[in-house]
């Protein structure tokens, strides 16, 4: 284990890889505000449902998160060039995680991957090379990096996608169902729209999905197959990015080949004047057993997540339980309908509310579908009347569809959601299962 964290390699990959990274993080910052994402998911509402836990992680008042992401932006041209790299990098991913932490709103896999990847990265010896910061002090210029500095991302990849294979593993994506909802919405695109509804082409994206997450890793690490494995990568990606529209993901994926590739390949491309580091040396570090330890401890961690669901009771599609931090994208279509029932606990009296009040119509659908954000959006509302002098039930009646099927009970509408507890380990018995039959409210 020695020998494989901490024999020295050369820094090619990671080198440039940085400054695609920072490249990348800078384009997700300023990109989300020229795209209006910044003003739809933090400015325009008047809360946002954080994850459970951090509700004091609210956006910034008026138009200061426009401010927040530009200087996001900085930080991410910084850790491209190299100028104060740690400072630079601890700093844009304290950013990151706040703002994916404090809006589930809009949740993907690449913002969940990128805060991950940001605290990861603060470790990197990144700015050994190519750097402002060699510039302006040459003693901390390196060509090499422990193999750690590898192997943790590759290692994070393989999770990422055998997760990913795994999840797909079910009865409406081997069907194609998922798929076809899912290209239905992208009939009107130029050109690919017509071709994009095709039974063939939801065949094939949908087994050819399931091959390529589960055979990526191993046919990049294989040499004679690396380089078909990588222009296989480039079709995949980007047409994830065209088609998909999911940000950065596709082009940070892309950009995790450096790591694969033999060093020499990565210098001669990006990097001519660099000297190729090829000693083999090992050094340990001091306490190179605790470090060994946290390693490991990290992985089993990121292995454990996503296996969260399986302690819950019901089918994760339908309850959402154990459903963030497992990377289980992109694999289900759900709609409904929710009405909530405010009761004044002294008159006994309902009291009329209207959703459009209180959500943008980007929350509505969470607020409809996304058992959770239901029981955030029962609790908010009570704080809400508590602040007027009133003390309130409230009940939910919630239809939802999973992939177009019939409509059914989500919520059971006996139940007072403002006074229930959230559980993060224990399945919520309010959450009906997803073969019930609707209850008649009280």
């Amino acid at each position: 284990m020695h020998k494989f964290l901490f024999k020295h390699i050369d820094n090619s990959g990671l080198i440039v890889f940085r400054i695609i990274f920072g490249l990348l993080c800078f384009l997700e910052s300023v990109g989300a505000v020229f795209t209006g994402w910044v003003k739809n998911t933090l400015i325009d509402p008047k809360f946002t449902f954080s994850f459970i836990g951090f509700e004091w992680l609210q956006p910034l008042p008026g138009n200061w998160m426009y401010l927040y992401y530009i200087i996001m932006g900085i930080f991410g041209l910084l850790i491209m060039v190299g100028y104060k790299y740690r400072f630079s990098m601890l700093m844009f991913a304290t950013m990151w995680t706040a703002t994916y932490l404090m809006q589930k709103t809009s949740y993907n896999n690449h913002y969940y991957l990128l805060f991950i990847l940001s605290f990861l990265m603060v470790l990197m010896p990144a700015n050994k090379y190519a750097s402002i910061d060699v510039k302006l002090n040459p003693s901390l210029k390196r060509i090499s990096m422990p193999a750690w500095c590898k192997w943790i991302f590759v290692i994070q990849l393989f999770i990422l996608y055998t997760y990913a294979t795994i999840a797909k593993l079910y009865p409406d994506w081997l069907d194609t169902t998922f798929i076809r909802i899912l290209m239905k919405g992208k009939a009107d695109y130029p050109l690919i729209g017509s071709l994009l509804q095709q039974e063939w082409l939801h065949y094939f994206l949908a087994y050819g999905g399931i091959l390529f997450d589960g055979l990526i890793i191993p046919a990049l690490l294989f040499k004679p197959t690396r380089k078909f494995a990588f222009f296989v990568s480039i079709f995949f990606h980007l047409f994830n990015s065209i088609v998909l529209q999911i940000g950065i993901f596709p082009y940070l994926a892309l950009a995790f080949s450096l790591f694969f590739f033999e060093p020499e390949l990565i210098r001669n491309i990006f990097l001519k004047k660099k000297k190729l580091y090829d000693s083999n040396e090992i050094s340990l570090p001091k306490h190179s057993n605790v470090f060994i330890s946290a390693f490991i401890i990290y992985f089993l961690i990121h292995i454990a997540l996503p296996l969260r669901h399986h302690y819950f009771k019901d089918d994760v599609l339908w309850t959402e339980e154990g459903h963030r931090l497992s990377w289980r994208m992109m694999l289900r279509a759900k709609s409904g309908t929710a009405s909530y029932r405010v009761i004044d606990e002294a008159t006994n009296q309902q009291i009329p509310i209207k959703l459009n009040d209180y959500l943008t119509k980007k929350q509505q659908r969470g607020a409809s579908t996304k058992p959770d954000i239901i029981w955030q959006f029962a609790q908010h509302v009570k704080q809400d009347f508590a602040k007027k002098g009133k003390s309130v039930k409230v009940y939910v009646r919630a239809y939802v569809s999973v992939n177009g099927k019939q409509s059914k009970p989500l919520i059971d509408p006996n139940v007072d959601l403002a006074s229930e507890e959230w559980h993060h380990f224990k399945h919520h018995d309010w959450i009906l299962p997803s073969s019930s039959a609707d209850k008649p409210s009280k």
